[in-house]
């Protein structure tokens, strides 16, 4: 089986490609730097790596022609962006989109599968949702307005007879996260997390990164063309998730919840800070803003049509915490920023 993937050298990306190579199948990646350090992790695994980029619709026809399935999973995540940022993020995540599904369109690739987001339904108000759920508030960040335009892209040519396959991964937690949760987690395992927190009631439907990689190619493998597949795990309350890092040694214990409005107002200054300092403002106006819905999702079709199974998650946080403090360890340069930072890769 001949794939062709976008997004191999990402956070989910790298858990997918393992996924991917366990089946034996031939993997040719498009890689924006082949001489990265992420692109030659994935040449050693024995990834064809294609010098290429989704906002650039030719570099991909090389390694899509002849293609059985192809894997379109590249995207920009970051939330605490400024504007002057949006129309990057746009490029990639919707007119990127555009260009994998028009280009599989016309070279008839049997098979596409593209990885959106429970960020296309937003908040779910409450209540457990499944794949039927129609979105019921606005946005609350600009890479979920991305995510959902990109979403209904892949709708229309899902209607338009395209072979597509839609997966949803919900919260994705893992090792070395580049979302915001590792930034927290990485600050905590470093003896700098605050004692306070916000949003204790938030609703999260957290799933390991690797249950993600598996259930994208349980998606490639034997999906139904037309379907879309959450894949979400048990969910918890971040106040939940924050008592299960309270359960280990780390940074200052989250002991009192302040008010969003207040987080708002604290966390404002932060943000030209952190860019200064060549972070992302995971501590932002925005994440604030983010905090405030809640993502409940069901992944009952997942494991019924594909046999998709995932971890509880107090299991993989206790683990994800012990491989972070390793890594942790394992950094030469000492300094915040380093630390902070996730690292290259980890699949050498």
């Amino acid at each position: 089986m001949k794939v062709f993937l976008t997004g191999g050298t990402g956070f989910i990306g790298q858990a997918l490609t393992q996924a991917l190579l366990l089946r034996g199948w031939e993997i040719t990646a498009l890689v924006r730097q082949p001489t990265s350090p992420q692109g030659l992790a994935l040449a050693k695994m024995g990834v064809k790596c294609l010098a290429g980029d989704i906002t650039n619709r030719e570099s991909m026809r090389e390694g899509m022609q002849g293609a059985d399935i192809v894997v379109h999973n590249a995207a920009w995540y970051e939330i605490g962006m400024p504007k002057s940022a949006h129309k990057i993020m746009h490029n990639i995540n919707v007119e990127g989109t555009d260009n994998v599904l028009s280009l599989a369109q016309e070279l008839t690739c049997p098979r596409i599968i593209y990885v959106s987001s429970i960020a296309y339904y937003g908040d779910t108000c409450g209540e457990l949702r499944d794949e039927r759920y129609q979105r019921q508030k606005p946005y609350c960040s600009y890479y979920e307005q991305t995510k959902a335009e990109a979403h209904k892209l892949a709708l229309n040519y899902q209607q338009q007879g395209l072979p597509l396959t839609i997966v949803c991964p919900a919260n994705t937690f893992g090792t070395n996260d580049h979302a915001i949760y590792g930034y927290y987690l990485r600050m905590y395992v470093n003896n700098f997390m605050t004692p306070f927190a916000f949003s204790a009631q938030m609703m999260l439907s957290p799933v390991h990164v690797a249950d993600v990689g598996e259930g994208i190619t349980l998606a490639a493998e034997k999906g139904k063309i037309g379907e879309t597949y959450i894949l979400a795990g048990d969910t918890i309350s971040l106040k939940e998730l924050f008592d299960i890092w309270n359960t280990q040694a780390g940074g200052f214990k989250i002991r009192m919840y302040i008010p969003r409005w207040l987080g708002w107002l604290l966390f404002a200054p932060m943000e030209p800070i952190l860019r200064f300092l060549g972070l992302p403002a995971f501590i932002s106006r925005e994440c604030v803003e983010a905090s405030a819905i809640s993502y409940h999702f069901s992944s009952r079709k997942a494991q019924q049509e594909l046999g998709w199974t995932y971890r509880p998650f107090k299991d993989v946080c206790l683990t994800i915490i012990d491989e972070e403090r390793k890594l942790a360890k394992q950094r030469t340069k000492r300094d915040l920023v380093s630390l902070l930072k996730p690292i290259d890769t980890i699949l050498l």
